[in-house]
């Protein structure tokens, strides 16, 4: 996974929200990731995790800056 000290998870949904979101954070100078455990467990070849829980992460020091991003987005 990601450092513990470096990226929050701000977000679990489906892509396209997801999708959304990073434009949303991006437009405001917010920089963001994603981990889809569905996606890499297929590539790897064995498979796991949930459809449609892809988790958004953004560092912790614009977490602040994120939240009331997505919260007043996604309502």
């Amino acid at each position: 996974m990601f450092p513990e000290s470096e990226y929050e998870r701000v977000y679990t949904g489906s892509l396209i929200n997801v999708q959304f979101l990073q434009s949303l954070l991006q437009d405001q100078g917010i920089n963001s990731i994603t981990r889809d455990d569905m996606k890499s467990g297929m590539i790897a070849g064995f498979g796991g995790g949930i459809p449609d829980h892809i988790q958004l992460f953004v560092k912790k020091i614009d977490t602040e800056k994120a939240l009331p991003i997505i919260n007043n987005n996604l309502s």
